[in-house]
């Protein structure tokens, strides 16, 4: 990627972690479990036939950070195409089975279609940018983002999903948690690449695609992709 790309693709930063969860129930209850805390609530995703939950891990180094518990929505029909986070692939459902587990990051960017064009040019193809929206408590929420073909993950999960809020962001209306963010590692040559996207604040994951570790009333957490 050439450094005009990198500039071209505007500030990017974490925006949150994606644990893929069998049930929101069963979401619900490892956040309360792993972290002493639970979780808000989220909405639907029609455009995905997904829903969520939400729990605000910001910190001074990662700030307007959280983790979303994401789950195959049962009462929402078939959507027209894969469901993001590989949630339709047998073998991550099979991972999950036994609960939760952290699959993917989401990074935020002040401008998804440079930012999309910059990860193309690096060999990872990001997929179209699409708009998205949920209902909340609060009103409508949008979103720009940009889908991987056939709901993939590019390199396990290790390679990031582009999103671009519109005028509000998810944690502008969540509890504080008591859960911060400290590092995350990505593996590999992705490292590489998020340097070059301009993320920061991001590690070296020497044997797993994707890392993260927490402070929580629980204590120091730490999260290691399916």
């Amino acid at each position: 990627m050439s450094e005009a790309a990198a500039a071209a693709a505007g500030i990017v930063e974490l925006d949150h972690l994606v644990v893929a969860c069998r049930t929101l129930d069963a979401g619900h209850a490892w956040c309360e479990a792993t972290f002493g805390t639970a979780p808000a609530p989220g909405g639907r995703h029609p455009l995905m036939g997904t829903h969520n939950l939400l729990l605000a891990v910001s910190s001074a180094r990662f700030l307007r950070a959280y983790i979303e518990l994401i789950a195959i929505d049962p009462d929402a029909p078939a959507p027209a195409q894969p469901r993001w986070f590989d949630l339709d692939q047998p073998a991550l459902q099979a991972q999950i089975a036994s609960g939760p587990r952290l699959v993917h990051w989401v990074a935020r960017t002040t401008d998804v279609v440079a930012a999309a064009a910059a990860l193309r040019s690096a060999g990872f193809d990001p997929g179209p940018v699409v708009d998205a929206e949920r209902m909340t408590p609060r009103g409508l929420l949008r979103w720009r983002i940009a889908l991987a073909v056939g709901g993939r993950r590019h390199a396990d999960g290790a390679v990031p999903l582009l999103i671009e809020w519109g005028d509000v962001h998810p944690t502008d209306a969540l509890p504080e948690s008591g859960v911060e963010l400290r590092s995350v590692g990505v593996g590999g040559i992705v490292s590489e690449l998020a340097a070059l996207l301009g993320v920061d604040g991001l590690g070296i994951a020497s044997a797993s695609p994707l890392v993260a570790e927490l402070s929580a009333p629980r204590g120091t957490i730490a999260l290691i992709s399916a």
